[in-house]
């Protein structure tokens, strides 16, 4: 995967909704997908194809990446401080059996949320945290991105666990940039989805659903 964090600072729709101490940043709806624009990662052959659905928890994102890889996502200002945790619901329906996820070859996730901080004028010089749905490791890995140390992969959920089946995760994001990037952040500047599997050309299914902010 070429720099990724290099695509996940540009989007300007922010659509913020902040309730009981929580912050959603994503709707799911058909009108805000039209609205966010799709960016296919370099060198991919295809983009991944998200699509809208409900079920009785309320809207979800479908993603089928076919030796694809594509991400979407929004600038969105998020007080740390105030915020801290970020809370993800999502499931995979095909996962990537097989591949080493910490090297070059294999660098693909079925389902991954960045979050992303701005250190410097350009793209190429901010901090991210990749939070990953794996298909080969187990939760609690970390590593630095094959493609640039400055993007950690931090393993939140493995398919070994939970396959094809709904499973929300949190995660201390002020504390993990303080952990992984030595930096204190009182403000996270963008968050970004991608299912890509542009380098194992294998296929994968996921959804995302409930991507939000909270106290605790």
């Amino acid at each position: 995967m070429n720099i990724l964090i290099q695509f996940f600072i540009i989007w300007l729709s922010i659509i913020s909704l902040t309730l009981a101490g929580e912050v959603k940043v994503f709707e799911f709806t058909n009108e805000e997908l039209a609205e966010l624009e799709i960016r296919k990662v370099r060198g991919a052959d295809n983009k991944t194809i998200y699509s809208v659905g409900t079920n009785d928890n309320g809207n979800f994102l479908k993603a089928i990446a076919d030796n694809a890889a594509s991400g979407l996502g929004k600038e969105v200002k998020i007080d740390l401080n105030k915020t801290p945790f970020i809370n993800i619901t999502w499931k995979i329906e095909k996962d990537l059996v097989g591949i080493k996820e910490n090297t070059k070859k294999g660098h693909d996730f079925a389902a991954r949320v960045f979050v992303v901080k701005k250190t410097g004028a350009t793209p190429l010089s901010n901090r991210a945290i990749n939070y990953v749905f794996s298909s080969n490791s187990k939760v609690g890995l970390n590593w630095p991105s094959p493609y640039t140390k400055k993007s950690i992969d931090n393993v939140l959920a493995t398919t070994k666990n939970n396959f094809n089946q709904w499973l929300t995760v949190k995660a201390n994001v002020k504390d993990d940039f303080k952990k992984f990037h030595d930096l204190d952040v009182n403000q996270l500047d963008g968050l970004a989805i991608m299912s890509d599997t542009d380098n194992s050309k294998m296929k994968a299914i996921a959804y995302y659903q409930n991507i939000y902010f909270s106290t605790e």
